[in-house]
């Protein structure tokens, strides 16, 4: 199953030390002018607040920003990752140099605010469907370069992993099909290619689903099925393979489409269509 990271498992370290990197250096070029207008020898309190309610994400990128910018700089999270969150409520501190507590906040509040946002939206999601047994699956259309941020933000919000690129789970489309031949050469060369590997086929039409589970295929996308052929697909492929309901799925249709019984639905809401949580640093003292 290519369901591949834990809820709550914050990605290996090195890759949050690049994120921050990156983000430093895009935002820092030759360094902070402004900053330098503050005396190097202060020391500030600072508190960073939400605007509004939510769920809270990014608490590991917060200390790697600081601590890439000036290691005297005191962080101390006052939320969980995955907490829920209200107006007005202090989500963490800070204490050091106030010249690199300028410097960071904007690094590290888009972060949070960013992350944060995808945590939000996916508790929301998944709160609708709690009653059933479907999992919530975000998707590959992430912001470049925050792949694994992102999905480590769609666990803090209750909902699953997809495959986390093309490396580590086959998905077989409708222009891979076109290119191999059918639906059954491109199953049985990906089982000879990586054995181990799940392998998904997307499916457009009743005779593709057909061919698919024909094929052997592990976990099967339903390509903008009705609810009453997701019903048919559900009760002919039980027990055969896994079933994904993806394509023309939003908040109205959500629950509906969950309760047909199939495994998995697929958003990239997730991901790609967020609000930023509206955040603010206040320096205290």
């Amino acid at each position: 199953m290519p369901l591949s990271i834990q809820p709550l498992t914050p990605p290996n370290p090195a890759q949050i030390q690049q994120d921050v990197a990156q983000a430093l250096a895009e935002d820092l070029g030759s360094g902070d002018i402004t900053a330098q207008l503050i005396p190097a020898e202060r020391t500030n309190q600072a508190r960073v607040i939400t605007r509004e309610a939510g769920v809270f994400s990014g608490g590991p990128w917060v200390k790697e920003v600081f601590r890439q910018i000036d290691t005297r700089v005191f962080v101390a999270m006052l939320v969980k990752e995955g907490e829920r969150v209200v107006a007005g409520q202090t989500l963490f501190r800070l204490e050091g140099p106030a010249r690199a507590l300028l410097t960071g906040e904007r690094t590290a509040l888009n972060f949070v605010q960013t992350l944060s946002a995808t945590a939000t939206r996916c508790r929301e999601y998944a709160d609708l469907v709690a009653h059933t047994q479907v999992r919530l699956l975000d998707t590959r259309k992430t912001l470049p370069g925050l792949r694994l941020a992102q999905k480590y933000a769609v666990t803090c919000g209750g909902c699953f992993n997809h495959r986390l690129g093309l490396y580590d789970a086959f998905l077989i489309k409708e222009n891979h099909i076109a290119a191999a031949g059918s639906i059954a050469k491109a199953v049985a060369a990906a089982q000879k290619l990586a054995p181990g590997k799940s392998v998904e086929v997307e499916v457009e039409t009743f005779d593709e689903l057909d061919q698919a589970l024909a094929a052997g295929a592990d976990w099967i996308m339903l390509d903008e099925f009705s609810l009453e052929e997701t019903r048919k697909a559900v009760k002919l492929t039980q027990g055969k393979a896994k079933l994904e309901a993806s394509g023309g799925i939003n908040k109205r249709s959500l629950v509906a489409m969950a309760e047909t019984g199939v495994d998995y639905i697929s958003l990239g809401i997730f991901t790609k269509d967020i609000q930023s949580l509206d955040l603010s640093m206040r320096f205290t003292s």
